[in-house]
């Protein structure tokens, strides 16, 4: 197994080399292949990216929100996150209630246009205060839709009941280690018309084994630039605080792609990054002193020692 990132570092050489040339939803354009597998050795550091700064508290609280059961952002905005905000204000913009300038196409046409990125700006300044502070367009705008923490907590059965997978998985780990039905899914294809969007990291799974507790990821559609450096550091976490509520170690955590991409505006970013050398991974350090992952709050963890190169940013694609 290859040392700290060097798994992604790989993957990212391989898709510029071998990707192929496809179209998708957004019309941005990808370069992709289908079918990869990253591992990282959790005992080695923690696998958060250091050839670009990574903002874990961004991972951690939209983690946080994902254990909650939330789906609506404003616990996000709370916490300064705005990973989610395009999706939600795309929801206001496209409603009849919202009156402002056409914000069609909003994605590209920011980056491409300075004076409507800053119609936009402002638009999406007055919808990130409207949720935080109106109640009833928080609850109808700043909604997802039963996106990942609905189907992790109260997933829907057909006896009009709710499952919390994740409050069950993490008792069958503790009751029955050696069973491989440690698994929780996203993917609910009854819900998918009422997700904003329909989730990209649909299934993992928990492997007990020495005393070790390892995870796989199964992400049906990874933007590898922008998405993918979350989802490795998010589950990675996800694997320690489940681990510390079980009185494991930590093992492996396996990251399998479906298809992986760079979108075609984010190729110039990739170069630079790969342009630059890997550094040691940090430590992560969580409060001993609660026992359940239900209890964290943001202050309850820390990187140790994380020294990264700086940010790169990107305009996402939605």
């Amino acid at each position: 197994m290859v040392k700290g990132e060097q798994a992604y570092i790989n993957l990212c050489k391989y898709i510029l080399q071998s990707g192929t040339k496809k179209e998708d939803r957004t019309n941005t354009g990808t370069y992709s292949v289908f079918g990869q597998q990253m591992r990282f050795d959790l005992s080695e550091g923690f696998p958060i990216l250091t050839t670009k700064k990574v903002p874990f508290k961004l991972v951690a609280s939209e983690l946080l929100w994902f254990i909650k059961g939330d789906t609506n952002i404003r616990y996000l905005l709370e916490n300064k996150n705005n990973i989610w905000n395009e999706w939600a204000f795309e929801k206001w913009v496209d409603s009849n209630e919202y009156t402002g300038p056409d914000m069609t196409n909003f994605g590209n046409r920011s980056q491409q246009d300075p004076e409507f990125n800053k119609l936009y700006q402002s638009q999406m300044d007055l919808f990130k205060e409207k949720v935080l502070t109106d109640n009833d367009f928080a609850r109808k705008f700043g909604d997802l839709g039963s996106v990942y923490g609905k189907q992790w907590r109260q997933w829907k059965t057909s006896q009009n009941e709710t499952i919390d997978q994740l409050k069950e998985v993490i008792e069958s780990i503790r009751t029955n280690p050696d069973s491989r039905r440690h698994i929780v899914s996203a993917w609910n294809p009854e819900d998918i018309p009422t997700m904003a969007l329909p989730p990209c990291h649909t299934l993992f799974q928990f492997y007990v084994a020495d005393g070790k507790l390892s995870c796989q990821l199964y992400q049906r559609s990874a933007d590898v630039f922008l998405g993918v450096p979350f989802n490795i550091a998010s589950y990675a976490l996800l694997t320690h605080l489940i681990a510390h509520e079980c009185n494991l170690e930590v093992g492996e955590f396996v990251h399998t792609l479906g298809d992986a991409h760079i979108y075609t505006n984010h190729i110039e970013q990739v170069n630079m990054q790969l342009g630059r050398d890997r550094r040691s991974l940090p430590k992560l350090v969580i409060n001993k002193e609660k026992d359940s992952i239900f209890d964290f709050e943001l202050t309850d963890f820390e990187l140790i020692n994380y020294n990264p190169h700086p940010s790169i940013k990107a305009p996402i694609a939605v």
